[in-house]
Formats: C-alpha cells, sequence, structure tokens
C-alpha cells in the first residue's frame, strides 16, 4: 500500500503541528505501525500453561488460532511471574511451531549409524523391556551379613529443571519403587 507522502505527513510537522510535541505518540508513529495489531487479537482461544523451561512455574498464556499456536506470553495473573517471562520462557512457542521440532520416535540399532522412525508403543515397549531387566539382573535382595537391602544399583535417575515439581515427584516415586537408589535432580547439582 503506497501513501503518497506530503509536506503535512513528514513526522517532524506532525508533531509540531499535533498534539505530541516530544514526539514520542501518535507524531512518530508511521500508517503502516498505525495499522499493525497485535497477533492475540486474532486468537480463535486462550489456553492457559507453564512455562517448560525451569522449576520457577512462570505461567504462560497459550494463543491458540485455528488450532495452531500463534503467541506465548506471561500471564499477569500469576503470582508467581505476574505476567513476565524471561527470554526463553517467551521464546517458547517455537518449541511447538519449530520445523525442526522432533515428533516422531526414533531409534538407532546396536552398531547402527542411522536413526529409524519406530512406533511410540513399541518404543514405550522396549524401554519396559530393558528398564525390567536391568532390574532383574542387578537386584540386591540382601547383603553379605544377610541384612535386607532390596534394591538395584543397575538403575539411576537424573531429573531435569524443566520439569516442574509435580513432574519430578512422580518420577521419584517410580524409580524408588522400583529400588532405585540413585536418583538426582538438575536443580541440586
Amino acid at each position: 500500500m503506497d501513501v503518497k507522502k506530503t509536506f503535512l505527513s513528514w513526522p517532524v510537522v506532525r508533531q509540531l503541528a499535533g498534539g505530541d510535541p516530544l514526539g514520542r505518540g501518535a507524531a512518530a508513529q508511521s500508517a503502516r505501525t498505525a495499522a499493525l495489531q497485535p497477533r492475540t487479537v486474532t486468537a480463535d482461544s486462550v489456553a492457559h500453561s507453564v512455562c517448560p523451561y525451569c522449576a520457577v512455574g512462570c505461567a504462560q498464556k497459550v494463543f491458540v488460532k485455528d488450532g495452531k499456536v500463534v503467541q506465548i506470553e506471561g500471564n499477569p495473573d500469576s503470582p508467581v511471574s505476574r505476567g513476565k517471562l524471561c527470554p526463553k520462557g517467551s521464546a517458547s512457542e517455537q518449541l511447538v511451531n519449530s520445523p525442526t521440532r522432533q515428533t516422531q520416535m526414533l531409534y538407532r540399532r546396536p552398531f547402527g549409524t542411522q536413526w529409524e522412525s519406530i512406533e511410540r508403543d513399541k518404543a514405550i515397549d522396549m524401554v519396559v523391556d530393558r528398564l525390567l531387566d536391568t532390574r532383574r539382573r542387578t537386584w540386591q535382595d540382601h547383603d553379605d551379613d544377610g541384612r535386607p537391602l532390596r534394591r538395584t544399583m543397575g538403575i539411576a535417575a537424573l531429573g531435569g529443571a524443566t520439569l516442574d515439581n509435580e513432574e519430578n515427584y512422580l518420577i521419584k516415586k517410580l524409580f524408588t519403587a522400583m529400588g532405585a537408589i540413585q536418583i538426582e535432580n538438575q536443580a541440586r547439582i
């Protein structure tokens, strides 16, 4: 859209002639800028979420249009973050919309050089089979003096700071129930 420039359309003239003597408002705004609108205006719905990056738990508003995330902003109703997000949290929209986002399970066979796609259920079954086999092979029921141990030293867990407290709690419960004692979290390291 080409708008013909006139003497009266110059910003300095608008600044001096209008009600914006310091040139910080309408006088400094171009026609293109005035026509812009935020992506959030056209959103079909707003979902409330929590930033996935660290354990702080900053609340987010996720704006969705036509089934696609179009913007993520801090939620001002949150007592934790009061509407603010760090640079990673502000860019978390890229997690779902990145063209390089991995959306399928990949497996590399032993001594293989290429990754291959496999079904999610097959991947879960493979993990469960290996976990149970490791637990069975490395289970220590008693020590040399007959004292009960009921543990495995063949399984360890390292939780990440991108998980929230509830997720880390459930991971700790799961691995403890399996007999693992080497359970740590990135936030403590």
